[in-house]
């Protein structure tokens, strides 16, 4: 995802300083620079995006960045409310502003510029990075850093609960030896999605992932941590939370269609 969103930086004429863990993925994107350290790219930019596994991820990046007055940093990581609220205080007491502007959709949508982004925090901050999020999106101010968190949380765990629910009535459609594509087209009257993930359903093909096995569990797990700390009563995300666990120790670093593989063919 990261690297479709600098493409489409470059292709909007900005000049983007790349950094990732693997230095070789960061080269492989073929625009922009690639500095050795986040820390290094984000030192003379005037808007830091990240783009990030998990909350641990971001703290630990986060903590070697030197945010300076004015810098506007926009953290866009599905890592739930809890990490921008520990990562904002050094950064306003440096005087730059944190955003947060995680983006709903795929890959595909990011080339094509359709993605949603939620964005999160001060208004004057959006106006000023509106431009560089209209690159690769559509902005959409959504309410505080941590609202637009949570809505991350449910909106991936829709997602999760209907692939879970898609996966396991087109194995039932095998078995009682419905046409699978029939069944396919039939269910995606509902749930328009399932055709961007078609062959996983059709195939049983899981590789080139958009969207991990694994990172829908870790997904699931942060929605089901907002539950709790609410109070709100989320059985049916538990219930796929574990299914999708079966499926990980052989497929979790396949598309989150491998699901599917939890039931027997």
């Amino acid at each position: 995802m990261g690297a479709a969103v600098a493409r489409r930086l470059a292709g909007a004429g900005f000049v983007p300083i790349l950094w990732n863990r693997t230095a070789e993925r960061a080269r492989a994107v073929g625009v922009g620079t690639v500095a050795a350290t986040a820390a290094d790219a984000a030192s003379g930019a005037d808007v830091v995006l990240s783009s990030l596994y998990d909350a641990a991820s971001v703290r630990e990046v986060y903590a070697g960045l030197r945010p300076r007055s004015g810098q506007l940093l926009v953290e866009m990581s599905t890592a739930g409310p809890d990490v921008l609220d520990e990562i904002a205080g050094p950064i306003a007491a440096a005087g730059a502003e944190l955003l947060a502007a995680p983006i709903v959709g795929s890959t595909p949508a990011i080339e094509q510029g359709t993605a949603l982004i939620l964005v999160g925090g001060d208004a004057a901050a959006f106006e000023r990075v509106r431009p560089v999020l209209g690159a690769f999106g559509q902005p959409e101010a959504a309410g505080t850093r941590a609202d637009v968190a949570k809505l991350k949380l449910l909106n991936n765990a829709m997602l999760h609960v209907c692939g879970l629910a898609a996966a396991e009535l087109m194995a039932a459609a095998r078995r009682a030896d419905v046409d699978p594509n029939a069944a396919l087209r039939l269910l995606s009257r509902l749930m328009p999605y399932l055709q961007a993930r078609k062959r996983g359903y059709l195939e049983r093909s899981h590789d080139n992932p958009t969207f991990q096995l694994s990172g829908a569990i870790k997904d699931q797990s942060l929605a089901l941590e907002l539950g709790r700390a609410h109070g709100a009563a989320m059985p049916l995300l538990g219930l796929s939370r574990e299914l999708y666990a079966l499926a990980e120790p052989e497929h979790g670093a396949k598309e989150l269609t491998a699901v599917i593989e939890a039931y027997p063919q």
